[in-house]
């Protein structure tokens, strides 16, 4: 994908977007997710987990993404 340098925000406005109900826009959004599924591969244990309080689902949470950042990282 090609760098593009901007001098405005204007200039930023007038990107290459494409019209809702475009064939091209659903193949673009399919390759996003695409890609971001191989290169992210979001794994969470299975289950309904209960917490007290957000503080306690934020710590499970943030332990999760540490352990799924050391696994991408040994890969």
């Amino acid at each position: 994908m090609p760098l593009r340098k901007f001098r405005s925000v204007e200039e930023m406005e007038a990107g290459p977007w494409l019209p809702a109900g475009e064939p091209k826009l659903a193949r673009a959004i399919r390759g996003v997710w695409a890609f971001g599924t191989r290169t992210l591969r979001p794994r969470f244990p299975p289950g309904l987990h209960r917490h007290r309080s957000i503080e306690e689902a934020q710590a499970v949470c943030e332990v999760w993404e540490r352990e799924r950042f050391q696994a991408m990282r040994r890969r």
